[in-house]
């Protein structure tokens, strides 16, 4: 891979985020590093209301941190459930099926850093089904009976 590290620093401020609902699951987020040019890092924080999920999916090379900032994170790991604490972090790595989620009735705030352009060499096609083998909606059976995402 032909990934070339930037020069010097940049530095990221609470206002240069830019929050968003995520394509499937509608979850706020924002990329830290989304202008900073980096080719080998991926850092974003995840909002995760009450009752809600993020994408049920796998990496097929990176390796993913996931860090609790705010609340007690939940998070399966193929078929089993782990209970973060705040300040507590997982490490996950590639063709671990995992997911996101907040049975909770406060918000949890995530920070996941990753190595997005790891997964794939420059001369392949992405296939979606290395990412989402099964349904990327798919709630976990903690949150059996919630309605999410929310439907417009």
């Amino acid at each position: 891979m032909n990934h070339v590290p930037i020069t010097g620093y940049h530095l990221i401020t609470p206002a240069d985020l830019k929050w968003r609902p995520s394509n499937l699951m509608a979850i706020p987020n924002a990329d830290f590093l989304e202008r900073t040019g980096s080719q080998l890092l991926g850092a974003r924080l995840w909002r995760m209301p009450p009752q809600s999920a993020n994408t049920l999916h796998r990496h097929a090379r990176a390796e993913e941190f996931y860090f609790v900032l705010e609340g007690t994170g939940r998070i399966r790991i193929g078929e089993k459930t782990l209970t973060v604490p705040r300040y507590g972090g997982v490490l996950v790595g590639p063709a671990q099926l995992r997911q996101i989620f907040n049975d909770t009735d406060t918000e949890t705030l995530w920070l996941i850093v990753g190595a997005p352009e790891a997964e794939l060499e420059p001369h392949e096609v992405g296939d979606m089904s290395l990412y989402y083998p099964t349904d990327p909606k798919k709630l976990p059976p903690e949150l059996a009976g919630a309605t999410w995402p929310p439907q417009s």
